[in-house]
């Protein structure tokens, strides 16, 4: 199975600024959801929306380079193979303005049923969407 990578545009706006001038930490996290989600409206019809849900198990992240006010960051995501109920997620935040990467975020998610919140494991169509 070959992951279909999903690109998504985000500019860096003034709430997004820490103390030290440049984007906080947490909000590259934030940044990373952002992309997933985006990818998870454009990928799961409407159907699957209403009968699955994504819960985070797990991040990891690293900062590379500083990005700041009004940088254009492209976050590129793909999924890794599914593991039962779990998927990772992997995004790479890309700071066009500087030709940098930023950061890279690698997410395990879980596949949860809507209704009974329990997990589901991944197969059949939603694989399909992402690989």
């Amino acid at each position: 199975m070959t992951p279909t990578p999903f690109d998504h545009r985000l500019i860096v706006q003034p709430a997004d600024i820490d103390a030290m001038n440049h984007v906080n930490n947490v909000v590259y996290l934030r940044y990373a959801q952002e992309v997933a989600e985006a990818h998870w409206q454009l990928k799961g019809n409407e159907a699957l929306r209403q009968q699955f849900v994504w819960v985070v198990l797990r991040h990891e992240i690293d900062y590379l380079y500083p990005s700041l006010l009004g940088h254009e960051i492209l976050g590129t995501t793909w999924v890794e193979a599914p593991d039962g109920p779990k998927i990772i997620r992997n995004v790479q935040l890309f700071n066009t303005t500087v030709g940098k990467i930023t950061a890279k975020v690698r997410t395990t998610w879980c596949l949860l049923d809507a209704v009974s919140l329990r997990p589901k494991r991944i197969e059949g169509e939603m694989i399909s969407l992402f690989l």
